[in-house]
């Protein structure tokens, strides 16, 4: 099987009575409804690109199986903030892999789920390059011990955040990114 090269990242929000309705809204709003979805862990493929979600979307088909690391999370809990992020770490070495994070929480905005997921994904991909790290420092110390180090180019995250719906309806944010493989790619 071919590694994805490129990968899409996407997010969205639903609302319903139902819990599960409210999940596919939420996958509807992330354009990601017409899809077979399969969980996968956190590496990301050397070399893969992060393309815009347009562009992504254009090579899949409906039925399609996509492989997807993806973060939800769920309220019916009235105006209780929720929050699902994915973050990013890219080695500066394209031969070597990268880490995806997939982070929900409860009553964080989105630039702190964000910055979370995108910790996260640096600090796994700095243990395997060796780059020492405190996890008692701060997330903007961290990042900068990152950027100086020199071996962990890029970060970045998607996040979602919603408040649970006013009348109890069931509120459901989704954050992803999608490995955009083509079809034929799957076959031996």
């Amino acid at each position: 099987m071919e590694l994805p090269c490129e990968i899409f990242l996407t997010k969205g929000v639903g609302r319903h009575r139902e819990k599960l309705a409210s999940f596919e809204m939420a996958l509807r709003n992330a354009k990601l409804a017409t899809f077979n979805l399969v969980r996968v862990s956190s590496i990301l493929p050397p070399g893969a690109r992060i393309v815009g979600r347009k562009a992504g979307l254009r090579r899949l088909g409906p039925g399609q199986i996509l492989f997807v690391v993806m973060s939800d999370n769920a309220t019916n809990e009235p105006h209780r903030l929720i929050a699902a992020s994915v973050g990013i770490a890219k080695p500066k070495e394209p031969s070597h892999y990268g880490y995806l994070s997939e982070h929900h929480s409860f009553g964080e905005r989105e630039g702190v789920a964000g910055d979370y997921a995108e910790d996260l994904a640096a600090q796994m991909l700095a243990t395997t390059l060796g780059v020492p790290f405190d996890p008692d420092s701060s997330y903007d110390e961290r990042k900068e011990l990152w950027r100086i180090s020199n071996d962990i180019v890029h970060t970045r995250n998607i996040t979602q955040t919603a408040v649970g719906n006013k009348d109890g309806l069931w509120t459901t944010v989704v954050a992803a990114a999608v490995f955009a493989v083509p079809p034929l790619a799957l076959l031996p």
